[in-house]
């Protein structure tokens, strides 16, 4: 873990804010946007691109704070404790730990492990809270995480080669 200096600290707020923005731009653009909740959302890139440059520990309190973030602005819509952990505290935080996974080139395993472990956490909730079916929260919470996926696995690989510079 880097020592947490002034530096590190300013570059996690600004990958806070990067998320915040990230996720109001989601919300405009309106894409994927699910009756009951879930939309594709941008926001996670900056997670997991906080991720790859500053460490997993790092990248977590990232997630964290972010999940503060969304809830003091008012863009979260929870209904209990557990709606809350699984919708947003474990969905987004989860995203921090991405550089914990090996990388094979261009292929980023920690967005897709860290998105699988978002689409479990969502539908869990889904299931448990909801009394949903298994396979129909599932595939609920697919139509909106497959594209947000499919995203994070194409820009964060890119994103992340251009800025190894100037990490």
């Amino acid at each position: 873990m880097k020592k947490l200096t002034t530096e590190t600290l300013t570059i996690m707020a600004i990958y806070c804010a990067l998320f915040v923005v990230l996720d109001r731009i989601s919300d405009a653009l309106n894409l994927f946007q699910m009756a009951s909740g879930g939309k594709l959302n941008f926001g996670p890139i900056a997670l997991l691109i906080c991720s790859y440059h500053l460490g997993y520990k790092h990248g977590l309190q990232v997630g964290i704070v972010s999940v503060i973030l969304q809830l003091v602005i008012g863009s979260v819509k929870f209904y209990g404790i557990w709606s809350f952990l699984l919708d947003y505290l474990i969905a987004y935080a989860v995203y921090g730990l991405a550089s914990f996974f090996p990388n094979y080139k261009y292929f980023y395993s920690g967005v897709l492990i860290t998105s699988g472990i978002r689409l479990l956490s969502s539908t869990l909730s889904g299931t448990l809270l909801w009394e949903t079916p298994l396979w129909s929260s599932l595939v609920y919470n697919a139509t909106y995480m497959i594209p947000t996926t499919l995203c994070a696995i194409i820009v964060v690989p890119l994103l992340c080669e251009r800025l190894k510079n100037v990490w």
